[in-house]
């Protein structure tokens, strides 16, 4: 079975993605700081959507 989009997204289109939803705060470099404090990313740099998400919700990230 093939991958789901939101499974595999590279960082530039997820922050597309999410910016065209309604982040205000979201950008590359906040990607970027986040993955570096722990979000969840695919061994090939890509980012699975769903798991980003859920990490955020989970009070990871550095916006709290």
């Amino acid at each position: 079975m093939s991958e789901s989009r939101h499974e595999a997204m590279q960082k530039e289109t997820l922050v597309e993605v999410l910016r065209r939803s309604g982040s205000r705060t979201m950008s590359l470099e906040r990607l970027e700081a986040d993955i570096a404090a722990g979000a969840p990313v695919n061994a090939d740099g890509t980012v699975n959507a769903i798991a980003y998400a859920a990490w955020i919700l989970k009070g990871e990230s550095d916006d709290d």
